[in-house]
């Protein structure tokens, strides 16, 4: 297997193990609280807002965990730092299916659930990171979108497994044994998944990319103004001749004594054609909070509606329309198939017609069509073939953000510091406006008893990630990315 796959195949595991976990965590929310959270008594809305609570505290955690790890893949390398977070992913998420609840602990049930929450919050935010540099910097030319959105789609791959796995064991098993010990089955199921991706990313080496930035000429400034990339200003094409040859530099000129033709068996001098990129722009250097606030901006969208529409949705449909556990992880499976189904292909776009047209299309569609789907997905007389493409259309929006998205990232910052730029970022995006997500919709429809707050929580972070789209640069794909 060639060094490119290789690097897709163990750059995208960790990511996958990740998201699966926290799409199973985000299905089964309502059990999770009544196991935790919800002492006898208790109000089980009470109780499903401390879950995501406890959701979001992990979240809050990924940039902690950006900057630690991304520090040390920035330094160490991409691949020892993959497999750290990796085997603390793993260690924690296992845990969580092991754990006794408040019938057996008491107070101290949701506390330990919240610890595993953070450690798992923390090397998430390493994983993201690591994962997209290293798969970025080994795309082949034209590509890297492509590669990329593998990063994304692992992430839909994920929240599908997830979701598969928790339908399955909500049709085989009684709600009885379910609430038992049955949800406790895919957090355990993550231990051999864990090891597998363990041998793919002991296999791996570092990335051409890092081994020549840790060299003494490597850069680490940060980007430009509108896309936070700035390659150096080089010639079109440059023409050199062989050192010693008439013409190269610090060649001796010969007097001329007069005319004397060449001898035809006379040597022809080599010349050497180097093609090099147009230079860049030259445009304004940004601080490296701009950059980072710019990143976000650009993939606040992105994060909440994903959250939204794929995660938090079947605790939204139980809690506000009663719906059966099986009919919302039909609806929300539905929803993560057309992101699935949109990912691949929109990064492999992006290669061609840029980020920037893939993403904005994408921003602009749930801005526009959030509340108008929201409303086919509530109403009983739409039939079930409209309520179905209305979730498959939201999840195939935000696909088209979620594509491109990690390409978009990684040629915001240079090799020296891309893990750090890229990882704080993502993880700062997810921890305001992923993590968040269950705990805003679920406590703002609670209060307000409004039940269109989740498209207009999409539909407005959406709107705002459109204006910072709109700073890219058209032709970023084209340019490779700054060492």
């Amino acid at each position: 297997m060639s060094q490119p796959r290789r690097a897709l195949l163990a750059g995208s595991v960790g990511n996958l193990i990740e998201w699966y976990e926290f799409g199973v965590y985000g299905y089964f929310a309502t059990i999770i609280a009544g196991t935790f959270f919800t002492p006898t008594g208790g109000s089980p809305s009470e109780g499903l807002i401390r879950t995501y609570a406890s959701f979001a505290v992990a979240f809050f955690f990924r940039p902690v965990g950006s900057l630690l790890f991304g520090r040390l893949a920035d330094r160490v390398g991409r691949r020892p730092t993959l497999i750290a977070v990796l085997l603390l992913m793993t260690g924690a998420t296992t845990l969580i299916g092991l754990l006794p609840g408040y019938a057996t602990l008491g107070p101290a049930a949701p506390w330990l659930l919240t610890a595993v929450r953070a450690v798992q919050g923390l090397s998430a935010g390493g994983e993201f990171g690591g994962a997209v540099s290293l798969l970025t910097e080994s795309a082949p030319p034209g590509r890297r979108g492509l590669y990329g959105a593998w990063q994304s789609f692992t992430v839909a791959l994920g929240l599908l497994g997830g979701a598969g796995l928790a339908a399955l064991l909500a049709t085989v098993l009684s709600p009885a044994a379910l609430a038992d010990w049955g949800w406790r089955l895919p957090f355990l199921l993550t231990l051999p998944l864990g090891l597998v991706a363990l041998w793919l990313r002991l296999r791996l080496e570092e990335t051409s990319a890092f081994r020549r930035a840790r060299e003494p000429s490597g850069s680490a400034a940060y980007g430009t103004a509108a896309s936070g990339t700035a390659p150096p200003a080089v010639a079109d094409e440059r023409t050199t001749r062989a050192p010693g040859a008439p013409g190269a530099p610090g060649a001796r000129r010969k007097r001329s004594t007069g005319p004397s033709p060449r001898p035809p068996s006379a040597p022809v001098e080599p010349v050497v054609t180097e093609r090099r990129l147009p230079p860049a722009r030259q445009e304004p250097t940004l601080r490296p909070a701009v950059v980072i606030a710019l990143a976000v901006g650009r993939v606040m969208g992105w994060s909440a509606a994903g959250y939204t529409f794929l995660v938090v949705l079947p605790s939204y449909l139980q809690a506000t329309l009663d719906a059966t556990f099986q009919q919302a992880l039909i609806a929300t499976t539905l929803a993560n198939l057309g992101f699935a189904l949109t990912i691949l292909p929109a990064g492999a776009l992006s290669d061609r017609v840029g980020r920037r047209t893939v993403m904005l299309t994408g921003a602009l569609l749930v801005t526009v069509l959030a509340l108008p789907l929201l409303h086919v997905v509530r109403d009983p007389g739409a039939g079930t073939a409209a309520r179905s493409l209305s979730v498959l259309l939201a999840g195939a929006a935000v696909g088209l953000m979620a594509g491109p998205g990690p390409a978009m990232l990684a040629e915001m910052f240079p090799t020296g510091v891309r893990c750090t730029g890229l990882g704080l970022a993502y993880a700062l995006s997810n921890a305001v406006f992923s993590g968040s997500a269950g705990l805003i919709v679920t406590e703002l429809i609670d209060r307000t008893h409004e039940v269109d707050i989740p498209a207009y929580y999409a539909a407005g972070t959406c709107a705002v990630s459109v204006l910072a789209l709109l700073t890219l640069r058209g032709d970023d794909h084209r340019r490779p990315l700054r060492d």
